[in-house]
């Protein structure tokens, strides 16, 4: 099994930026990829960017300019950067998972096996 737990978020201002964490446990020797994904009141769950099993990066439509993802191999966590933030913005943010080594850029929530519990991201005009 693969346990996920997310961290930051909160309230920001239009224009500030914000950092999301996601710490991976369980079977972190085996490969996987991962990915965010955000869901607004009333909206599908989107992705906002994600790793291929392979680690190489990918976003969502339009994301690329602002948001930026990484992560800490030795800590088994990934990280996504909020910059530039919008009202737009505001949605729960999810961190996902899904084992394997594919080099495939996964876009869809079905794709993935594992979730964080989310965390709320405000941006305020």
């Amino acid at each position: 099994q693969v346990q996920l737990v997310q961290s930051g978020g909160g309230l920001a201002q239009a224009g500030g930026s914000l950092r999301l964490s996601c710490a991976v446990s369980g079977r972190t020797t085996d490969d996987y990829g991962m990915a965010w994904f955000r869901q607004g009141p009333g909206t599908e769950r989107d992705l906002v960017a994600g790793f291929t099993g392979f680690g190489e990066k990918y976003w969502g439509d339009s994301m690329a300019d602002r948001f930026a993802i990484s992560q800490d191999n030795a800590k088994n966590t990934v990280f996504l950067q909020m910059n530039n933030l919008k009202p737009e913005d505001t949605a729960v943010y999810y961190c996902a998972v899904r084992l394997g080594r594919y080099g495939l850029a996964l876009v869809k929530p079905e794709h993935f096996d594992y979730w964080g519990q989310g965390t709320q991201v405000t941006v305020s005009s």
